[in-house]
């Protein structure tokens, strides 16, 4: 599936292009802003991720232009929190709209929605999640950091999954407690700090020795 980024903002545009490959889209993004319509008919995406703040033309304008060719699902962005936006993107042929910032399970989720509703496709979801230099793969439950490797538990991807899920945010004892009980895995207070020393020496051997912060007395947190 072929997705056409039409975002000016480049630190924006490379990141989601990023990500779109790494769920397995091929992602074309926009440079020439004032001919975004002969590159759609050239690289007839299945879908358009389209910025409304662009130069010279908006992306309302680009829209029109585009349904004048084509019923392709456009999913636009916005900056802005004005609910004109999302009545303007509807009204000029938008499908769906996501404001900025956005998590990007909800962008794929909406992806996966508008694909699935347009061509009867298969859903895809992330096969990891990453945060400053590490990557954990949720498909084989290892974690990564550059070329460096490490095999986790079951418990401790568990762990680790729920603190990268949660980052900037801390996670309780009690709730990791309950996550690990839900996955039948009995694990008592003094179990899990032990699933929590083991987890950070292996991180400390990928250089991230410093990756799981503990917060005294409420839990631990990924920053």
């Amino acid at each position: 599936m072929k997705i056409l980024l039409v975002e000016d903002d480049l630190v924006i545009a490379e990141m989601l292009g990023e990500s779109l490959a790494k769920w397995g889209f091929e992602a074309v993004i926009a440079d020439d802003f004032d001919h975004i319509l002969p590159l759609f008919i050239k690289e007839h995406p299945h879908l358009v991720l389209m910025d409304i703040n662009l130069p010279s033309f908006d992306g309302f304008h680009w829209c029109r232009k585009i349904r004048e060719v084509s019923n392709v699902p456009i999913l636009f962005l916005s900056s802005r929190d004005t609910p004109l936006d999302m009545i303007m993107a509807m009204h000029m042929g938008g499908d769906d709209f996501i404001q900025k910032p956005f998590f990007m399970d909800v962008l794929l989720a909406k992806i996966n929605a508008l694909l699935r509703r347009t061509y009867s496709y298969v859903e895809v979801s992330a096969s990891s999640i990453e945060h400053d230099g590490i990557v954990l793969s949720l498909k084989d439950g290892d974690v990564r950091s550059g070329e460096l490797k490490a095999e986790l538990t079951k418990t401790e991807f568990i762990i680790l999954h729920m603190l990268m899920k949660h980052k900037g945010a801390i996670v309780t004892r009690q709730k990791i407690m309950r996550s690990l009980w839900e996955d039948e895995s009995f694990v008592d207070d003094n179990t899990l700090t032990v699933n929590i020393t083991r987890l950070r020496k292996k991180l400390a051997e990928l250089g991230k020795d410093s990756f799981i912060t503990t917060k005294k007395g409420q839990g631990y947190m990924v920053q």
